[in-house]
């Protein structure tokens, strides 16, 4: 054999080995699920390990290589959403900060991940300024957003009114500004409805975490101002929602084009936009958000003289419409017979619209103190039912929360009522831990098949927030567990090992449904955005063309631009992590 030959063999036999090792490496990895973030001094830290074989764990720290914790694994369990055997990995006891990893002897290693006292403060800040990157109508400046700058996009100085949404005021074709705003997931348009309990669950942050916020900047433009960062960017939402008031009270349903936008950026995206018809729904929405941010921006008034008011004015003037308009739903194919052009964007339809009343008059009611609006309400006829995890299409829980946050101060309202709406969050809660507890992958999302929906993630983020109201409301700590579980389950403790959250984790998100990240020119994603996630329905399959390997609930994901149905970003997705991750950080940063 000549020397060439053997210096070719043992090349390409070198590059056999590595290329073994590598993936040897990566199995590892993906046979062991955890938090890829790390995890709090103080808090419980749990790994899962897809391995029925295996049976003792060891800790190892990254930079002394030293052994520092061992011990056996839980009992194997099934997680029948995921298809996976599972044996727990529990090294709460382990509190020393440091960046470590775990090997488990005939697997190997985990991905590296920290322990700290502040693990989740850098994905939380990045989950904040996502909204800086969403916005529409102004550049995103280098300052602010790094390589990730744009140029201004759909200005909306200059939006037409739809024939379906002409009135006495504004005819079809009146030309008008509404600018601002968010835009609503991985397209252009922007949806009065999910801009509701998006910004809602913003303000709600805000709330209960006042002090933190008063202080914390994000750097985006108006972070010298003297208004703390996060309602600034709900501003910037809101005043778009509110340009989005017609002069009768009612409010469309959303602006947008005719149909999606390609795969361009915002600034070379030209088409018509639209306010399309009023609803009752959107004008609910509204209304309840406008008299939230009543109560929330009184103490500006300094700031921004007779903002408050105004929101107030606005929010009454929708109900008032709501009210003479009760059942004006938005059908998009009965539109389009009627009207032109055809509008195929997001529906956000909704043929329940009790819960929006409801939520709508408990708002005005704390607002207002009138018992008209607690008479509204009819918290008789609701506290009869379920609690339901809220979602766009279902806000009547919301009132429950604000309720609880502001039930010191309510007149009118029996006690026992209020012990009754704590009793059925606690409720919720309840199912939600035993769920956690019973799940071999230790976390509340999978309690029922259909936990693992079209936007799954913000429902499994929506479940945290209920385990959170449960703990304010009792100071019982086994809620806040079972809620950091859901943030471990973003992170990588779930049923494809990715990390959701794009920009954090070794296994992260790269190819987001999201136009600016796939039209930027830039490898990866925008940072801060949390994915779909899981979607059985998998609506998009004809799209994607077989990519999906896993059809199971847990596991019907891909990490692909074709997949609208589990890889798109969404606003009302990322609001819960925003919730979950602060209001965590806050619990956890100071536990030893």
């Amino acid at each position: 054999m000549t020397k060439k030959l053997i210096f070719y063999f043992w090349k390409w036999m070198i590059l056999f080995i590595l290329f073994f090792l590598f993936q040897s490496i990566l199995f590892a990895q993906d046979k062991i699920r955890l938090n890829q973030l790390g995890y709090y001094c103080g808090a419980p830290k749990i790994a899962v390990v897809l391995s029925p074989q295996a049976n003792v764990f060891f800790v190892v720290d990254d930079a002394s290589h030293d052994t520092i914790y061992h011990a056996n694994l839980l009992k194997t369990e099934f997680w029948e959403y995921s298809g996976d055997s599972a044996r727990k990995a529990n090294f709460s006891k382990v509190n020393r900060e440091g960046k470590f990893h775990l090997f488990v002897p005939g697997i190997g290693t985990s991905y590296a991940f920290e322990i700290t006292h502040n693990t989740f403060l850098p994905a939380a800040k990045s989950s904040l300024k996502m909204y800086y990157l969403q916005r529409a109508s102004i550049d995103i400046q280098e300052q602010y957003a790094g390589k990730f700058a744009r140029k201004k996009g759909h200005p909306d100085d200059h939006v037409m009114v739809h024939p379906s949404a002409e009135s006495a005021s504004r005819g079809a074709g009146t030309i008008f500004k509404s600018e601002g705003g968010w835009y609503d997931a991985g397209d252009y348009n922007k949806y009065i409805v999910n801009s509701g309990i998006s910004t809602y669950t913003l303000i709600m942050t805000y709330e209960h975490l006042a002090p933190y916020f008063d202080t914390l900047n994000t750097n985006i433009p108006e972070s010298k101002n003297k208004i703390p960062d996060i309602l600034d960017e709900v501003l910037y939402n809101l005043r778009w929602m509110l340009s989005m008031q017609d002069t009768d009270g009612g409010v469309y349903h959303k602006l947008t084009n005719s149909n999606f936008d390609g795969n361009l950026m915002p600034a070379d995206a030209q088409e018509p936009r639209y306010v399309v018809m009023k609803t009752t729904a959107a004008s609910l929405d509204f209304a309840a958000v406008c008299a939230v941010a009543h109560r929330i921006f009184k103490k500006y008034n300094q700031q921004m003289p007779g903002f408050s008011d105004s929101c107030l004015q606005a929010s009454l003037n929708a109900w008032s419409w709501a009210k003479k308009n009760p059942n004006v739903k938005y059908l998009q194919n009965k539109m389009n017979a009627e009207f032109n052009p055809d509008i195929v964007t997001g529906a956000y339809d909704d043929n329940n619209l009790q819960d929006e009343f409801q939520w709508a008059a408990t708002e005005l009611f704390i607002a207002t103190s009138k018992y008209s609006y607690l008479v509204e309400m009819n918290l008789e006829a609701s506290l009869s039912k379920n609690f339901n995890i809220p979602n766009w299409q279902n806000v009547g829980s919301l009132g429950y929360y604000s309720l609880m946050t502001k039930r010191e101060e309510l007149e009118f309202i029996e006690a026992e009522k209020i012990e009754l709406i704590k009793a059925k969050i606690l409720k919720c809660a309840d199912e939600l831990v035993k769920g956690y507890k019973k799940s071999a992958f230790a976390v509340p999302i999978g309690t029922w098949s259909g936990d693992f929906c079209w936007g799954s993630n913000a429902h499994a983020g929506n479940e945290g927030i209920v385990l959170l109201q449960a703990y304010l409301i009792s100071g019982d700590v086994e809620y806040m567990e079972a809620a950091l579980a859901v943030m471990d389950y973003f992170l990588g403790r779930n049923g494809t090992s990715y990390s959701f959250l794009t920009g954090f984790g070794d296994k992260q998100v790269m190819h987001s449904h999201h136009r600016p990240s796939e039209a930027d020119g830039i490898t990866e994603p925008l940072p801060g955005y949390l994915v779909g996630g899981p979607n059985p329905g998998m609506e998009d399959a004809s799209n994607c063309g077989g990519k999906y390997v896993c059809k199971l609930p847990a596991s019907a994901y891909i990490d692909d631009v074709c997949s609208y149905a589990s890889n798109e970003v969404a606003i009302n997705w990322n609001a819960p992590f925003v919730y979950l991750s602060f209001s965590i950080h806050q619990h956890y940063k100071n536990s030893k």
